[in-house]
Formats: structure tokens, C-alpha cells, sequence
């Protein structure tokens, strides 16, 4: 596994999940899952390190 599959793992777990192709046209969904686990993500830390 590269780096770059690892970080758009998330996305293309759920892709697979729904039964679409994350290569092809939902790459869109793919993007947009990705997107929001990240955000989470980096949300918690952010507020981890702040309080």
C-alpha cells in the first residue's frame, strides 16, 4: 500500500461499501468522504491540543 492509498482509504472503503467505483465517476464520493473524515480528524486534534 503507497501513501497515497493509504490516505484516500477511507473514501474508497465506502465507495466499495456502496458497490461504486471509486476510479471512475464517483471519485467525486470518494473525495467527499474523505473530506469529512479528515475534518473530524483534524478537528479533534485541534481542539485536543487547545483545551
Amino acid at each position: 500500500m503507497t501513501l497515497s492509498e493509504a490516505f484516500l482509504w477511507p473514501g474508497t472503503k465506502a465507495c466499495e461499501k456502496m458497490g461504486v467505483d471509486p476510479e471512475g465517476e464517483a471519485g467525486l464520493l470518494r473525495w467527499m468522504v474523505n473530506t469529512l473524515v479528515y475534518l473530524v480528524l483534524s478537528l479533534t486534534v485541534v481542539w485536543v491540543l487547545v483545551v
